[in-house]
């Protein structure tokens, strides 16, 4: 099965982690000091979870995000309050009082967290990790003798860490550690290389997910008309899921708006494990092809039509709405408006 890549190898999808990690690499080529922050853990409502970073030069503005930008500027001090001193160190912020101090401190959420702040040497052990712990945990211990000094784990802690895909603190022999997964991209396959795939891939790149591009129009495949995928496939689409080997970090959406390939494609991928399986256009047509299949009943299993009922309209809005489904199936999320929740926002760190 050929398999067409990007003539310069796969482009850098520009999330956050990615920038961070880049500015990171570029004050260490230029010997730079730097101190990078970690939420480890967090009460109540928060802006951002466990595991949410921010990188602080010695000189300039920060990079990353950890609190909508309430916080961000006295993390920065604090950050450069630990380059001077070389010590790594935990600090809290609790915005949890109800209280004019809190509210008149500008912080936009009523919860806590913690963060673990880190000189260079730390902040580069980190970044390391980040970019070649794939499959591991890293972990750090936040108080005792080992007090910062990192390792990748997979067993005990780290396993359970690994297993749910959920930064933690735990308890080790009386003093904190915090793990932290280290998963691979999210994959995200897209069965059709049409004008509409065009913003869907753009879209899901920039969240840092590895998008392939799959169709046997091998014109179609390339980087010039989808500058954020990682990789382009063109299997037989009887085939595609033997090429592909979709995992339970993979979704996969087809539309390539040609019935003979979508049902080849369904077929292929029906009973694959998979994070998602949306297949484009009305319901009915997919109801037809899981018949000519034999499997009606798979229709409980599909997200067809793919996307959230956001009365999307064109290729832009259709992305948004099918890349909206994939986060709240793979977040168990309903994809309904916050304010129908009738609980916080974050599930329980």
């Amino acid at each position: 099965m050929p398999t067409i890549s990007p003539p310069n190898g796969p482009p850098d999808p520009v999330s956050e982690l990615t920038a961070l990690l880049d500015a990171a690499g570029a004050l260490a080529a230029r010997g730079q000091p730097m101190a990078l922050a970690t939420v480890v853990s967090t009460r109540g409502s928060t802006y951002r979870r466990a595991g949410a970073r921010l990188l602080i030069p010695v000189e300039g503005e920060p990079i990353g995000n950890i609190s909508g930008g309430c916080l961000e500027g006295d993390v920065a001090r604090i950050g450069r309050e630990v380059i001077a001193s070389g010590e790594p160190r935990t600090v809290e912020f609790d915005m949890t009082a109800d209280d004019d101090a809190v509210w008149g401190y500008g912080l936009g959420c009523n919860g806590a967290i913690e963060l673990f702040v880190e000189p260079t040497a730390g902040a580069l052990e980190s970044v390391g990790a980040l970019r070649s712990g794939e499959g591991a945990c890293l972990v750090i211990p936040l108080s005792g003798p080992d007090l910062g000094v990192h390792r990748l784990e997979a067993d005990g802690a780290a396993a359970a860490a690994l297993s749910d895909g959920t930064p933690r603190v735990e308890e080790v022999a009386s003093e904190r550690v915090f793990y932290e997964p280290l998963l691979p991209p999210f994959r995200l396959l897209v069965c059709g290389a049409g004008h509409d795939a065009i913003p869907l891939v753009r879209q899901a790149a920039e969240l840092g997910w590895q998008v392939v591009v799959v169709d046997v129009r091998s014109a179609l495949l390339t980087s010039e008309r989808f500058p954020g995928a990682a990789e382009f496939a063109d299997p037989n689409p009887e085939a595609a899921a033997d090429a592909l080997a979709p995992d339970l970090r993979t979704a996969a959406i087809l539309m390539s708006h040609n019935y003979l390939r979508d049902i080849a494609y369904l077929r292929s991928f029906l009973d694959r494990p998979l994070a998602y399986l949306g297949v484009l256009g009305p319901r009915g047509r997919t109801e037809q092809m899981l018949a000519e299949i034999g499997a009606p009943d798979a229709i409980s299993r599909l997200h067809a039509p793919a996307g959230l009922d956001i009365g999307a309209e064109g290729p832009e809005e259709v992305a948004h709405a099918i890349i909206g489904e994939i986060l709240a199936v793979t977040r168990g999320r309903s994809g309904g408006p916050l304010r129908d929740r009738g609980g916080p926002i974050h599930d329980p760190a």
